[in-house]
Order: C-alpha cells, then sequence, then structure tokens
C-alpha cells in the first residue's frame, strides 16, 4: 500500500498493493571451491551481509574486486574483497536485494568496501567473518551544486521534520494501531532556486500495541513483535518557511498473520539498545530477552564480525557526521 497524506487534504490516496513490493528470492547457487566459483560465493557473502544488518538500508552486490581460493584436505578457504552499493529497499522491505533498485549518485549514494571470508567443508559453505568500510560513491557538490545534501541523523531541525511526520502518520484513521519510529534511513536539506530551504527525510515506523484513538501517546507505546508487527517506510518534505509538507508511506503486512485466540494477548517484545537514537526503541525481540550488548552475535553465524561502519552510530559517518 502506498499512502500519501497531503497537508491541507484529507483524503487517503491509496495507489498500491503491498503484494506488488514482494518478490521470491533467486534460487541459490552451491559455492565451490573451483576457481570460477566467485560469483556464487560473492553472491552468498550479499545475502550473509544484508541479513545480518538490522537497520538501514539493503546492499546489493556491484563488483567482485578480489577472489582468493585456498584449498584445504577437505574444502577451501575463500577470501572476497566486494564492492557493494546502497539500493533503495529500506532493510524493513521484503524485497529481495537483488531486486532492489540502486541508488542514484545525484541521490548521494553509498558504497561499501567489504573483506569476507567463507569457509567450504565437505560441500558446506560458510561466512565466516566480514568487515565493510562506507562511504559516498562520489562528492556530487562539485557537480551538482543545487542537489540536496545529506546532514547528520541526529540534527535536531531534521528530527523535528521527522517527529512532526510520524505524527502525521498516526492522524491516519486508515491505521488500527499508532506507529513508532523504528529507523530513521536518511536526512537530506534542499532548496528551491536557493530559496525555500526544505527537509527530506526517509524513516521506517513499526506498528504498536496501542489502537488508534486511545488516549495513550503514541511515543510510549511499545512495538509489536517483529514478526506480528506492520512496518511502514515513509518519506516526508517539511518546509521551513511553513512547517510539514507531504509525507507518503508504503506499507509492508506482518510475517506471520495468524489471528490470536479467544482470550489470548499479542506477546510482549523486550527492546533492543537504541544504540543513541532518540526514542521510542528501534527493535524489539519476542520471548527469551537478547544477549547483554557485549556479548551479543550476529545471527546465523556465531563466528561473523560485521563492520563498525556498518553499525547504527557508523553508518553516516562517511557522509553525515554526528554533532561531536
Amino acid at each position: 500500500m502506498y499512502l500519501s497524506i497531503m497537508k491541507g487534504l484529507p483524503t487517503l490516496l491509496l495507489l498500491c498493493s503491498t503484494a506488488l513490493l514482494c518478490s521470491a528470492a533467486p534460487a541459490v547457487e552451491p559455492v565451490t571451491c573451483s576457481e570460477d566459483g566467485g560469483a556464487a560465493a560473492a553472491r552468498m557473502a550479499a545475502h550473509h551481509i544484508d541479513e545480518n544488518h538490522d537497520h538501514g538500508y539493503k546492499f546489493k552486490l556491484s563488483e567482485i574486486k578480489g577472489n582468493k581460493v585456498e584449498k584445504v584436505d577437505d574444502g577451501c578457504e575463500i577470501e572476497l574483497q566486494l564492492e557493494l552499493m546502497e539500493t533503495k529497499c529500506h532493510n524493513i522491505n521484503p524485497m529481495h536485494f537483488e531486486d532492489c533498485m540502486i541508488r542514484e549518485e545525484t541521490d548521494r549514494a553509498v558504497m561499501a568496501n567489504c573483506f569476507v571470508r567463507i569457509s567450504v567443508r565437505n560441500g558446506d559453505a560458510r561466512v565466516r567473518n566480514y568487515h565493510c568500510d562506507t562511504r559516498k560513491d562520489s562528492e556530487m557538490v562539485m557537480f551538482c551544486p543545487d542537489c540536496s545534501n545529506l546532514i547528520s541523523l541526529h540534527d535536531p531541525d531534521g528530527m523535528k521534520s521527522v517527529r512532526e511526520a510520524v505524527q502525521r502518520v498516526n492522524e491516519n484513521p486508515t491505521n488500527q494501531n499508532y506507529f513508532i519510529l523504528k529507523d530513521v534511513g536518511r536526512i537530506e536539506i534542499g532548496s528551491i532556486l536557493g530559496m525555500n530551504m526544505f527537509y527530506g527525510a526517509e524513516i521506517a515506523l513499526v506498528e504498536t500495541h496501542c489502537p488508534m484513538g486511545s488516549r495513550i501517546l503514541p511515543e510510549v507505546c511499545r512495538p509489536l513483535c517483529p514478526d506480528r508487527a506492520r512496518h511502514a517506510f515513509c518519506r516526508s518534505t517539511y518546509y521551513i518557511s511553513e512547517g510539514l509538507e507531504s509525507v507518503e508511506c508504503d506499507y509492508y503486512p506482518p510475517m506471520n498473520s495468524t489471528a490470536l485466540g479467544d482470550g489470548e494477548r499479542e506477546p510482549i517484545c523486550r527492546p533492543e539498545d537504541t544504540v543513541g537514537l532518540p526514542p521510542p526503541p528501534a527493535v524489539c525481540y519476542c520471548g527469551r530477552p537478547p544477549l547483554p550488548h557485549q556479548e551479543r552475535r550476529m545471527p546465523h553465524s556465531t563466528h561473523s564480525a560485521h563492520s563498525p561502519a556498518m553499525d547504527r552510530t557508523q553508518i553516516s559517518t562517511p557522509f553525515a557526521p554526528a554533532p561531536s
């Protein structure tokens, strides 16, 4: 569902279905120790990185810059150097990363240079570790001085536009429950002909327990468990002189739509550390609480190490440093 909420317009425009946003992943090729098996290994690595990247945007394989295979008795060790490009699909988007569109250079695209180690033993391939450094794809200011510029995700005025966008979404009468902020993807500042300054933000929202119309402030509502919550990816435009102009959202259905039984309540989720982002919590867990931060490991790969540059507090560093 694509929702456009224009300032001063009570009519909601429902333009497309969430079903069209989902796509099946292409068939997975087996990773082998052959010299020409780099493509399959690179695809597996890119998939692994996106699966363990729990914020921001999905990345897509752009180029294999290095592929070294070292044979061992029962298999091999594969070392890859990959160039990944940021896509327009936020992490909450169910679309497979290979089907996502790469962000244009004029949109301040981000690229990642990743070093990945894969072990293949008796035909079983596993990503052992990886490290990625992210940076802007190119410096567009010299080529497009009038283009919008990315700013810090912690910018006070930018975050003001984000809060008003979330409030606008929660005025949508077609929602059953309130939504809260899950992630700030990017904030940019621009102008029209050097005048009329504006903020453009891309944000991810998650559905909460609180029904629409309740007297509870949405900011204090608990998010539903990740598999039972609807998510929304929204783009907002906020003019400094006029305030919030518009909010456009894509809505994604819950992965688990099983109806609750009579008298059964929604499971209670435990919020994860928000890593310095403004409240409310970014992610919640169902059932057993997560490990303490210093002991927490990446899912599906107990030996994987992901890049600090792809952490929530670091992803903006190359192009939007947080205030000192």
